[in-house]
């Protein structure tokens, strides 16, 4: 429907002599003003010499033309020049229709088929347990992930992990002391990383031995070593899958340190030659000064490649392994001075790939303890998180399946609802709350939809018509645009709040319209299985499970 009134705007827009100009279509914050709104006549006025009030009088009539009673029943004129657009009950009862006919495919558009997006997350690293920062990023990846294919587009998942460099020497060096052969479990491994991690800081000795392990790990040479090595990181990728099941992410790609480390290094090195880099105290740096930034080392004095230069070598093993037309990586928005001085080399050592290279920044999740630290051996971890919110929704949810469908739409709600750069303070009793603002609050409408829609006659035969249409109706049409708003934008929180006020009107709708046995019955059924497809689809496209029973 936007895209029609789009259109529509676009050939008057063209006929007045200004086809260039930028304007909005968008959902009034209040519905009394209609159901769209549009700042064209405004946009347009100051480049044709009008009069804004004048062009939206002339817009309005245009619209009333072209949209025509079955679509607009009326289009009025608002402020210095603003056009406001009711649709017509026909085209709202289409549009509901529509949403339950379609199923699965209610609110998929094609704007990015044969378009290929890889977008890297989670990326956690072998050898420390996943902590709740990994959780960020995995919850926002997925959902960007699922709001881009809805648009049509091939999504690649990439997940990077760092199974070499300094963590995992320390990681080995706390297991060997600790006379740990063969690790069983993620925790004894991060517990060993934080000893080692505590030791380095304070032993010289220590932190030699250490480094002298870094570098051996980076040889290979060492069949022990080795075999300790690849002992250590199947555990830790084990607990990460198990995690992953739980959260219901998957990958396409697994990259790892240990395989972009040597190319990364050699790309560093054959940089120097071009210019791109220069030596420093033995060291192999990138001058970002030259482009308002700031130096970073690529490679250390002792040889050993930094993130920087891995993750020039993961750019072209990316680029090798899955041509794509576009590239995110979903990381923490700390690091968004380490990918600005990346992408400022890599524009010199290869544009293309660079050009199509974003970063998507992500904020903390916090908890009243604040910020927390893995290498003082009190992380949060992720499967510590995800199990005491799953044991707080059980108190309210006997059944296992449903109390742990409930805590992970408690987490990604939370995670969602903010833009995705904003810190996030959790509340375990809010996450949880069925009265609004909260995961399950979107399931609990979703599973009282499902019980009307099990007790009722499927709305499948006559009955009479409302006058007017339901605001949630109305609120059910705009699902589409808001769906592909959320994925161009790359802003999850914009299909959350929607949802949210969505479960509300529902909520509003069942406790003040008698719906079995009314004479309405038929469609107000209608109504009820297109709210609930659209919340289906919305929570599928957040990741949020939806439980059949609350």
């Amino acid at each position: 429907m936007e895209e029609t009134i789009r259109n529509a705007i676009r050939e008057f827009l063209a006929k007045a002599g200004a086809p260039d100009v930028a304007f909005v279509v968008e959902r009034p914050t209040d519905s009394a003003h209609g159901d769209y709104a549009t700042n064209a006549a405004l946009a347009a006025a100051k480049a044709l010499g009008k009069d804004p009030r004048s062009l939206a009088d002339s817009l309005a009539r245009h619209l009333l033309d072209t949209l025509g009673d079955s679509l607009a029943s009326s289009v009025a004129v608002a402020g210095p020049g603003f056009v406001n657009i009711t649709l017509a009950p026909e085209a709202v009862a289409l549009a509901i229709a529509e949403a339950a006919a379609k199923g699965e495919e209610w609110g998929k558009n094609v704007a990015e088929t044969k378009k290929r997006v890889m977008i890297d997350y989670t990326d956690p690293n072998p050898f420390k347990e996943m902590h709740i920062g990994h959780l960020m990023s995995n919850v926002i990846g997925e959902s960007l992930a699922r709001l881009i294919e809805n648009k049509g587009a091939e999504v690649l998942r990439a997940n990077y992990q760092g199974d070499v460099g300094p963590h995992v020497a320390k990681a080995l060096w706390g297991l060997r002391k600790a006379g740990i052969t063969e690790p069983e479990t993620a925790k004894e491994i991060g517990d060993a990383y934080a000893a080692g991690s505590q030791a380095y800081e304070e032993s010289p000795e220590v932190k030699a031995e250490i480094d002298a392990l870094n570098q051996e790990i980076y040889k290979g040479e060492d069949a022990a070593l080795m075999e300790e090595w690849r002992k250590g990181r199947a555990v830790s990728l084990s607990a990460f899958e198990e995690i992953y099941k739980i959260l219901g992410t998957h990958f396409d790609y697994y990259f790892f340190e240990s395989e972009t480390a040597e190319s990364g290094a050699r790309i560093v090195r054959d940089g120097v030659a071009k210019g791109v880099f220069e030596e420093s105290e033995g060291a192999i740096i990138y001058r970002g000064e030259k482009k308002g930034l700031h130096t970073l080392v690529f490679i250390t004095s002792r040889g050993t490649p930094t993130y920087e230069a891995k993750d020039v070598g993961l750019a072209f093993l990316k680029e090798e392994r899955a041509q794509f037309d576009r590239s995110l990586i979903v990381t923490a928005a700390e690091q968004t001075g380490h990918f600005k001085v990346l992408f400022a080399a890599l524009a010199e050592l290869a544009p293309l790939i660079a050009e199509k290279t974003s970063h998507v920044p992500h904020g903390f999740l916090r908890l009243t303890e604040g910020k927390m630290s893995s290498r003082e051996g009190n992380i949060i971890t992720a499967r510590g998180f995800i199990k005491e919110i799953i044991e707080k929704a059980s108190e309210k949810n006997a059944d296992p399946l449903i109390a742990e469908q409930v805590a992970i739409g408690a987490i990604k709600y939370m995670v969602l609802r903010q833009s995705p750069g904003s810190d996030i303070i959790f509340d375990p009793e809010k996450s949880l709350s069925l009265e609004g603002d909260s995961g399950p609050y979107l399931q609990y409408a979703l599973v009282r939809a499902k019980k009307i829609l099990a007790y009722g006659d499927n709305g499948e035969s006559g009955g009479a018509e409302p006058a007017a249409p339901y605001a949630i109706e109305r609120l059910i049409v705009h699902f589409p645009e808001v769906a592909a708003r959320a994925a161009s934008e790359l802003a999850p929180n914009l299909l959350t709040t929607y949802l949210t006020e969505l479960a509300a009107e529902w909520n509003h709708f069942y406790a003040t319209e008698q719906i079995l046995g009314s004479p309405e019955e038929a469609y107000k059924q209608s109504v009820a299985r297109a709210f609930a497809q659209t919340m289906t689809n919305g929570l599928t496209l957040l990741g949020i499970p939806a439980p059949e029973r609350m």
